[in-house]
């Protein structure tokens, strides 16, 4: 799996808001400049997030973005599933937006060498990303 630069932005833009959190909104040239995103892309990132129910948006002087729930309550899967799509590195492991092989020798067989593998690396994969929290994430953490 390789991070997007979308999801690698909107982490950082996740770090923003959740220092920000329960204190003030921020607008996205200020998320922008702190964290070096074109604000541009930026802007289509926090519409997905708002559209996936992560933030809210204010218009005004005193507007601007913030998360709607709280930072405990937000995973890193969640957020580049949103952006990404699912962690699974190849469709038939995966358990959000599973795709049967077409060409796989081993697709109509219980036991997949492949499968089993990737499997094992999705497990991987989401047992970190489905863990670890914005308010970890912003604190440092290290979860194991």
């Amino acid at each position: 799996m390789k991070l997007s630069k979308k999801s690698e932005y909107a982490l950082r833009a996740l770090l923003e808001l959740t220092m920000a959190h329960g204190k003030t909104t921020l607008q996205r040239h200020e998320i922008a400049a702190r964290q070096h995103i074109p604000v541009e892309f930026l802007e289509q990132i926090l519409l997905a997030l708002k559209r996936a129910g992560l933030l809210s948006s204010r218009r005004g002087m005193k507007g601007g973005y913030g998360l709607i729930k709280s930072p405990n309550e937000i995973t890193l899967g969640q957020v580049i599933r949103i952006l990404d799509g699912p962690l699974a590195p190849i469709g038939c492991v995966s358990k959000t937006a599973y795709e049967k092989c077409r060409e796989c020798p081993y697709a109509d067989n219980p036991q997949c060498p492949v499968q089993h593998v990737m499997g094992a690396v999705r497990d991987a994969i989401s047992g970190i990303l489905d863990h670890y929290t914005l308010a970890d994430f912003a604190a440092g953490s290290h979860k194991q």
